[in-house]
C-alpha cells in the first residue's frame, strides 16, 4: 500500500519455526514491519514496553504467563496497541475467552495466509477481525456471551492465575517468588488462595485443572 504508513507488528510465539514462518509471510507486505519476537508472554508484555508495536500477534499457549493474560495486561496498561490471538482451536471457548481479554482479532493457524495482512490491518484501524475459519454460530454465541458469565479461570485474579500457570508447569514455591519479584510467603498465599478459591487443595489437580483449562500444554 504506496503512501501508508508502516504497521509495526510484535511476534510472541513459544514455536521459533512457527514465529520464523509468521516473519517470513509479513515480510512480503509492504506496508508491515515485525518489530520484535518474544517466545512467552512474560517477554512479550515486556517488549511491547521497550518496541512499541501497533498490533501484537500471540499464541494462546505459552510458557510463564499465557497469551490470554498477557494479552489482558497488554489490552490495560497499553491501550493503543492491538492483540491477536493466535490457535490451532476454532470453538466458542478460545473466541469467548480472547473476546473478554480485549484483544481484538482471533487468527486460527491453518487460515489462509492472504488473512494475516487482512487481520493485521483490521486490527491496526481498531476494527475485530475472526478467522474464516470460526464459524457463524461460534461469533454470533461469543458477541452474545462477551459480557455475561465468566468461568472459574476468568474469575480468579490475574495473579492467581500466574501463580496457577507456574505450578502447572512444574515450578516450585521459590522458583514461583523469583519469577514474579514476589517473597516466598506471598507465593505461598497466593497458592492457598488459588487452592480455596478452586476448592483443588493438591498440586496434581490443580495440574490437571490447568490443562483442561486451557491454561497450558499438556507437554509442558
Amino acid at each position: 500500500m504506496i503512501g501508508s504508513p508502516t504497521i509495526r507488528v510484535l511476534l510472541a510465539d513459544d514455536h521459533k519455526l512457527f514465529r520464523a514462518g509468521i516473519r517470513a509471510l509479513l515480510q512480503t507486505v509492504a506496508d508491515i514491519e515485525v518489530v520484535g519476537e518474544a517466545e512467552d508472554g512474560r517477554d512479550a508484555v515486556r517488549m511491547v514496553a521497550t518496541h512499541h508495536p501497533d498490533v501484537v500477534l500471540m499464541d494462546i499457549v505459552m510458557p510463564k504467563l499465557n497469551g490470554l493474560d498477557a494479552a489482558a495486561h497488554i489490552s490495560r496498561a497499553f491501550p493503543r496497541v492491538r492483540v491477536i490471538m493466535l490457535s490451532m482451536n476454532a470453538d466458542e471457548d478460545s473466541v469467548l475467552k480472547t473476546l473478554r481479554t480485549g484483544a481484538v482479532g482471533y487468527l486460527v493457524k491453518t487460515a489462509d495466509p492472504a488473512e494475516l495482512a487482512l487481520a493485521v490491518r483490521a486490527a491496526k484501524r481498531g476494527d475485530k477481525f475472526l478467522s474464516s475459519a470460526i464459524s457463524t454460530h461460534v461469533v454470533d454465541a461469543c458477541l452474545g456471551r462477551v459480557d455475561k458469565e465468566r468461568t472459574s479461570l476468568e474469575r480468579l485474579t490475574q495473579r492467581q492465575r500466574e501463580v496457577l500457570q507456574l505450578i502447572a508447569e512444574g515450578h516450585t514455591t521459590k522458583e514461583i517468588a523469583k519469577d514474579l519479584d514476589i517473597s516466598t510467603k506471598t507465593a505461598e498465599a497466593y497458592r492457598g488462595e488459588l487452592m480455596k478459591s478452586l476448592d483443588i487443595h493438591d498440586i496434581a489437580s490443580l495440574t490437571r485443572y490447568a490443562i483442561r483449562s486451557g491454561l497450558v500444554s499438556p507437554d509442558y
